[in-house]
């Protein structure tokens, strides 16, 4: 475990100066373009009903210091660059608390609550104030006793920025002296060193090296190829997980959520000596084949693309919140991501059933490849050189039409171990979703207390919600009993 304390970023992060007005990063100018708004939706389920007494109070002493972003409108200054620039927040502004009939059945709330999400992911934010607000969701579904919902947008940061920023406002259920702890990931290789195989072992590993750095560059040149073919003319084929239109993202969304037990995930990975990132993906890529399949038999194995959001803090290693927020770290608050270009693998002639493990394997294989690739650097260079030399419109663009000709996007952020609780309100679960983006299919995931927490964002009227839902859950099940065939037989007897 790592154990970090999210409160300290407030004084540890990069901050932005507090003078009246300071610059928009250039990935904010791209998420705030003519071509482009995205905004980032944080669901937090309570275990009690809500009491919003205090609402005025967490804002204004806890949310709003985090960063002067929070306080802030985006203005133009008299070149056209755009600025940061303070203001005095009116707290109530940014409140919202839908009413609905009282003394209804969960499930009649459960519809309000998707009916209500597919209302906030629409609507765009006023840009006469900070690009934040909150709803609360006083009503008990089949899932919480109550909802509360951030939305915040996604030129104030990356949905590391952002999801560290919601957890300072958070303690530990059991403790809130203590600091919530963080999984930390490991390696698994086995580091022996015998003294009589040092010279054989040398000589592997020159050979090793070598096959490696030059399979890196070709894999380079490949992946960076496609990925600028993929972002200018080389659309994905329009099927059941893609219409392909032209304003897409203004268009109603269905959000659902699904939840997986980490420890059923590590004993995948374990018996296949694989990572859980593998094992993921494995269930992600069969899930939608297998809803492809039973959508449109014939589009099963339609050309399509994922695109796998990066968090570029963590390329080099997995570091602390503490680490990544302090001033003269390389890891500042910001937008610090890049997309990674996947092709999902296609189905063989009865692979899915007789042979659903062959997903995890393909998976392993293709995220082995890109890593062993440079083409993110060199795609976040040709960002770089755009918006130098032909702006930020331009730069997004051409991020615009990278997300317009792929399938789906999938992003993922780790939670703590530990429960959760926000002004004595104990968070049950948690989850996110990227809203505003050009494609019919958005796909993230959360950990939370021994939980991944799945949320699935589809386009209303292409996308069955709930028969997606089934086939990622079915895909799980097929990968699981194949893997651990011990816990299958447990089950049936």
């Amino acid at each position: 475990m790592k154990n970090i304390n999210v409160k300290r970023m407030v004084e540890e992060e990069d901050d932005d100066d507090e003078t009246s007005s300071f610059p928009v990063s250039p990935t904010g100018q791209y998420f705030t373009s003519s071509v482009m708004s995205i905004s980032v939706i944080c669901v937090l389920e309570s275990e009690i009903p809500i009491d919003d007494s205090c609402t005025v109070t967490l804002l204004k002493d806890v949310f709003i210091p985090i960063n002067p972003r929070f306080s802030s409108i985006m203005v133009k200054d008299k070149n056209g660059v755009k600025q940061w620039k303070k203001v005095e927040v009116k707290h109530k502004d940014h409140i919202n608390v839908p009413i609905f009939p009282q003394g209804k059945s969960k499930e009649f709330y459960d519809n309000c609550f998707n009916e209500y999400m597919t209302k906030i992911a629409m609507e765009q934010f006023p840009q006469s104030r900070p690009l934040w607000e909150i709803h609360i969701f006083k009503y008990p579904t089949t899932k919480s006793a109550g909802n509360l919902v951030f939305k915040l947008h996604h030129s104030l940061g990356d949905g590391f920025s952002l999801m560290g920023a919601l957890l300072s406002c958070l303690q530990r259920a059991d403790n809130p002296s203590l600091p919530l702890t963080f999984p930390s990931f490991t390696s698994n290789n086995n580091n022996n060193n015998n003294n009589h195989n040092l010279e054989s072992d040398y000589k592997k590993r020159f050979c090793t090296n070598v096959v490696q750095r030059v399979s890196g560059v070709v894999n380079t040149l490949l992946d960076f190829g496609w990925s600028l073919m993929k972002s200018t003319n080389l659309e994905d084929e329009r099927t059941t997980i893609r219409s392909g239109d032209e304003g897409v993202e203004f268009r109603p969304i269905d959000i659902t959520t699904m939840e997986f037990s980490l420890d059923h995930l590590k004993e995948i990975k374990s018996n296949l000596k694989v990572t859980i990132n593998d094992v993921i993906c494995g269930v992600l890529f069969l899930g939608v084949r297998l809803y492809m399949e039973e959508m449109k038999y014939d589009q099963k194995n339609a050309n399509s693309t994922a695109l796998v959001l990066l968090n570029t803090r963590n390329i080099a290693g997995y570091k602390s919140v503490k680490e990544m927020l302090q001033p003269k770290n390389e890891s500042k608050w910001g937008n610090q991501f890049a997309f990674l270009h996947v092709s999902l693998p296609k189905i063989d002639k009865e692979e899915s059933s007789t042979n659903p493990l062959s997903f995890v394997f393909k998976a392993q294989d293709v995220i082995q490849r890109k890593r062993n690739s440079a083409a993110v650097i060199l795609t976040g260079k040709l960002l770089d050189t755009l918006q130098k030399y032909r702006g930020p419109e331009v730069t997004a663009k051409y991020i615009h039409n990278t997300l317009k000709n792929s399938s789906m996007t999938i992003s993922n952020m780790i939670g703590p171990v530990e429960k959760m609780a926000l002004a004595n309100h104990p968070v049950k679960s948690l989850y996110f979703m990227v809203v505003g983006v050009p494609e019919s299919l958005t796909i993230t995931m959360m950990s939370y207390m021994g939980k991944l927490r799945v949320a699935v964002g589809t386009e209303k009227g292409l996308i069955d919600p709930q028969k997606f839902k089934c086939s990622i859950e079915n895909a799980f099940d097929r990968i699981f009993k194949a893997a651990v065939p011990s816990a299958s037989s447990k089950s049936s007897n």
